[in-house]
């Protein structure tokens, strides 16, 4: 079972309503005093508006290249959803964890501080670092930031490894991301006088349509990877909202869409090929009436990941989880970034089960964040030998 220090820190950490809309500082502060009273170095990389922050810590030299813990400290909300216990009072029933971000994943974190003062006491060879970030949940923004204050360093670690969910199962790959938001823009009128005016929803629901047949064709005649559980691309439709009244022709529509893709293929020429759609739609709409407008915008983006199998990385991750296989997850996480900005060679390996995450009563089992102890100590022992 997890470590009585373990569950505390959890405790703490779940008590921080960090959902992304607020601000993260409350935590970031309490994690500073907590890694103060070790004698941990840590140093912040703010955000631009100054109310969330990265956190960066190290322990053993910081003249060596080292290993890095990345997390992300955001929550997803708990809005509408319905919760049989506290979403951020932490509650423990039948070997399982209970809060908002007990598996997405504030247990990685709490197993990091809480292995802390035995990495301190253990004079490293090797640094291990934190790498605790803001706004992953909504498109991996925050480590942006983190990761051009150490591209620009000139001791660049030697891997990285993000907790996220995986049951410990070593992670390789995973695909990329492009969300998009299209503002439909027509004109409106009396819906007996239909024909004069241009339908915002009927205009939106060709680009929904096209959505859905990008999706099938990728499905279909994309690259395939048995490795996901997804074996390929796809095209999904979140939001699509228009009109007022069903006499009103709309004049306004909005969807939400985005595109989860293979590292081998290519995400922009998918949003490429839907923003020439768009154009086509919108030069239609304009020669019956030139205010009507499409305005395509990217809401978020993070790269995928796509690790060797040999790499050096992947070999130590597997003999730290005691696994001799591998994983790929259609979900995103801030891996791709860390090799994309950094140059920094990245696995995903944390606790939970990513089918726990974003729902009410997300929990994680006890095991889990034993094995994840476990797992910090063959990486102590590793990084001091």
């Amino acid at each position: 079972m997890a470590s009585d220090k373990t569950i505390e820190l959890l405790g703490e950490l779940i008590a921080f309503d960090t959902t992304s809309r607020n601000s993260n500082l409350p935590l970031i502060r309490h994690v500073e005093s907590y890694l103060d009273g070790l004698g941990i170095a840590h140093e912040r990389a703010a955000g631009a508006h100054g109310d969330k922050s990265n956190l960066f810590a190290t322990i053993g030299p910081a003249d060596r290249p080292g290993l890095v813990l990345s997390g992300h400290t955001d929550v997803v909300p708990v809005d509408g959803q319905r919760w049989s216990t506290d979403p951020f009072r932490l509650t423990r029933r039948d070997a399982r964890l209970y809060g908002r971000g007990a598996c997405d994943m504030k247990g990685f974190l709490a197993v990091c501080l809480a292995l802390a003062p035995e990495m301190a006491a253990a004079e490293l060879r090797i640094p291990i670092h934190f790498a605790f970030s803001y706004d992953e949940e909504v498109g991996c923004l925050g480590v942006r930031e983190l990761l051009e204050m150490l591209a620009a360093r000139p001791v660049k670690p030697l891997g990285c490894i993000v907790g996220e969910p995986t049951d410990m199962q070593v992670v390789i790959a995973h695909k990329s991301k492009r969300s998009l938001r299209v503002d439909v823009r027509g004109t409106g009128g009396h819906s007996s006088r239909a024909p004069e005016a241009v339908n915002a929803v009927e205009y939106a629901a060709r680009l929904v349509t096209r959505t859905t047949e990008i999706g099938r064709r990728l499905a279909l005649s994309g690259l395939k990877d048995s490795l996901y559980d997804i074996p390929h691309s796809t095209a999904h439709v979140g939001v699509f909202h228009g009109g007022v009244a069903l006499n009103i022709v709309p004049n306004e529509a909005v969807v939400e869409l985005e595109f989860r893709v293979l590292p081998e293929e290519d995400a922009d020429a998918l949003v490429e090929e839907f923003r020439a759609y768009a154009a086509e739609l919108e030069a239609e709409m304009q020669a019956r009436d030139p205010r009507a407008a499409v305005d395509v915008s990217m809401k978020s983006e993070f790269p995928g990941l796509a690790t060797a199998p040999d790499a050096d990385i992947v070999t130590l991750v597997k003999r730290l989880a005691g696994r001799n296989e591998h994983a790929k997850v259609a979900y995103g996480t801030e891996a791709g970034l860390f090799v994309e900005t950094a140059g920094i060679p990245t696995v995903v390996c944390g606790p939970g089960s990513i089918a726990q995450a974003h729902r009410a009563d997300e929990y994680v089992e006890e095991a889990q964040l034993a094995q994840c102890e476990a797992f910090m100590r063959r990486l102590i022992r590793h990084c001091a030998s």
